[in-house]
């Protein structure tokens, strides 16, 4: 239900970063994998620009210059990874370990964030800085915004739907329709599981079933045999992350299982929990 659509590096941004850079922010959250590898990669190039500056070495030498750079990144501030391949990103460039330590929430979830002690202890006055994409989660936003820690984000990507889900879905179900039909329909079906992992990858599900169980409609409407039959979202059971997810699902009378990760050893004993 997602991919990922990189945004132009504004000059606000770089502003930003240099800011950071500087030392005015307590810590830096890096929400993903893809933020982790666009804010690398501009925070290279700004210490590439800076040794560049400092350094009066002629074209020859310009490889050893920006090797040099790499190897010279200091982080001003703590860096906080949410989850295991984010910190990978960090952790596997060319960077020397002892420049920075990549820190990780117990949870990789916007509450584990929250009980973090490099969080916690924030307050009034304090700024955050944040490698995002565009829309997201804003538990750990809020939270701080209310006890006064001033909040800077950058937005290197956007989610956007495929141009080809809809027709990946209608696919789907018409395969499972048809592995429907030879069964036995004597015995109640089990509902196909989803599993949702933002709030935009929900929105987009729904507004994906709801346009193709309105066309199926449309085609019986105007005396056809519709192509697939109107699945609705309660035709469906979710494993959803978090409390906010939760949230979405349930006031829709949804029926879900509430995970705090999506290993998929955590999702298969959810479901096992609660259907036992």
């Amino acid at each position: 239900m997602l991919t990922l659509q990189s945004r132009p590096t504004t000059e606000q941004d770089m502003t930003l970063m240099r800011q950071w850079l500087a030392g005015d922010y307590k810590a830096l959250v890096i929400v993903s994998p893809t933020a982790a590898a666009s804010g690398l990669t501009v925070w290279q190039a700004l210490e590439d620009e800076r040794q560049a500056q400092n350094d009066d070495d002629d074209d020859d030498n310009n490889n050893e210059r920006k090797d040099i750079a790499i190897n010279a990144l200091q982080a001003p501030s703590y860096l906080i990874a949410v989850g295991e391949a984010t910190a990978s990103v960090l952790n596997n460039t060319k960077i020397e370990a002892s420049n920075y330590q990549v820190l990780q929430p117990h949870i990789a979830n916007n509450e584990g964030m929250l009980a973090m002690p490099e969080i916690e202890r924030l307050q009034a006055g304090d700024k955050l800085l944040v490698w995002r994409g565009l829309g997201g989660r804003r538990l750990l936003v809020d939270t701080l915004l209310a006890r006064g820690v001033h909040i800077d984000s950058i937005a290197w990507y956007e989610r956007i739907m495929p141009v080809e889900a809809m027709t990946q879905y209608e696919q789907w179900l018409q395969g499972f329709l048809a592995r429907q039909d030879v069964q036995d329909t004597s015995a109640s079906q089990p509902k196909p599981i989803v599993v949702i992992s933002s709030g935009t990858a929900f929105e987009h599900w729904e507004s994906i079933v709801r346009a193709v169980a309105e066309k199926a409609l449309k085609q019986e409407t105007a005396r056809e045999t519709p192509a697939i039959l109107p699945y609705k979202l309660s035709d469906f059971a979710y494993v959803v992350l978090g409390e906010r997810l939760a949230n979405m699902v349930a006031e829709q009378q949804l029926s879900y299982w509430r995970v705090e990760d999506l290993a998929p050893e955590t999702i298969l004993a959810a479901i096992h929990a609660k259907a036992c």
